[in-house]
């Protein structure tokens, strides 16, 4: 393959056998890698004063992805945040390219060796316990919909699960025995196993025997009009009746990811060791996991009274409390 070869079929085997075949991405996954490439194959064909289908690979040169990352900064006003990520698709964009075409070797080196821009971490928020138990009180119980809504919200918080996940859920991904549990398919093709408490059982139990036909092992857990529910779904839904606990004073906007960081929080505040709360929530790095940790006021709290230090009174200079053996271990006893 030369430079001057045609960009369109290393771009589509990019994404059918490297992306979705080799690394096994998800859909949302391959999503966000189509929302990066059509913006830069946009901006490569505006540069260059072309038309997409006539650009080469030689086209991707390293200035123009330079070019490309501040026209995300400074014309789109992406935050640094986004401008990695898209940066980080280009990583691995380039990364394919140097292994199918030789020529173009010292450029995607150029690339790749591109830094991320230092960008503090996004606020991670979360609903407090009496939020959550205030927010399942106010739920309805009677209606139409009112039993999947409220075993869709109870199972957010029970599982921490991804909206992704919760609308790929099948009937054959629970088991609802005497110990019930959920297989949850995430991120890089990988499946975790979530415990569920006894009350979300019951309310899925419920939710199955509602249904109008008779499921099968892929009928959609969570669904409307008998289709299963997609991402967008899950959150109108969640908005629909969780808007009210949004916080002006501190940007928090209740939505399906934020009941995932609620559980995670109230795993910590449990004593849920952070490995164990990082299978639970399906994070590929305990590093994701551990920043849980950090905003959890309560636990800081917790921590500050297990290790706050019990000072002895000190007693008159003219009145020495080791007059005797006993009295001095005492007094070493209290420091």
């Amino acid at each position: 393959m030369t430079d001057t070869a045609p960009l369109g079929p290393i771009m589509h085997s990019f994404f059918v056998d490297h992306l979705i075949t080799v690394k096994g991405l998800r859909p949302a996954s391959v999503r966000s890698y189509r929302d990066t490439m059509r913006l830069l194959l946009r901006f490569v064909a505006a540069d260059k004063g072309t038309k997409i289908t006539k650009l080469n690979v030689g086209d991707l040169s390293f200035e123009r992805v330079l070019g490309f990352l501040r026209y995300l900064e400074q014309d789109r006003g992406n935050h640094a945040r986004t401008r990695n990520q898209r940066l980080a698709a280009l990583h691995t964009l380039f990364d394919y390219i140097a292994s199918r075409d030789p020529e173009m070797l010292a450029v995607c080196q150029r690339v790749t060796a591109i830094p991320m821009k230092r960008a503090a971490p996004a606020e991670t928020r979360y609903l407090e316990r009496d939020e959550v138990e205030e927010l399942l009180r106010r739920l309805p119980r009677d209606g139409r919909l009112a039993l999947r809504d409220r075993s869709l919200l109870l199972f957010l918080y029970n599982t921490g699960a991804r909206a992704q996940e919760v609308a790929d859920l099948r009937v054959e991904h629970l088991d609802l025995g005497d110990h019930p549990l959920v297989r949850l398919h995430g991120k890089g093709d990988k499946w975790r196993t979530c415990p569920l408490w006894n009350q979300t059982a019951q309310l899925l139990r419920a939710l199955l025997d509602s249904f109008d036909l008779p499921s099968t092992p892929q009928t959609p857990m969570f669904s409307a009009h008998g289709q299963a529910l997609t991402r967008f779904g899950i959150y109108k839904i969640v908005r629909r009746h969780a808007s009210s606990f949004d916080d002006v004073r501190t940007n928090r906007r209740v939505s399906p990811h934020i009941f995932r960081h609620t559980a995670a929080v109230h795993l910590l505040e449990a004593g849920v060791e952070v490995n164990v709360i990082r299978g639970w929530l399906g994070h590929a790095d305990l590093t994701t996991t551990n920043r849980y940790a950090e905003i959890s006021t309560k636990a800081k709290i917790e921590a500050l009274r297990a290790t706050e230090a019990q000072i002895a009174p000190a007693g008159p200079r003219n009145q020495p409390i080791w007059r005797s053996d006993e009295s001095l271990l005492k007094w070493l006893a209290s420091l």
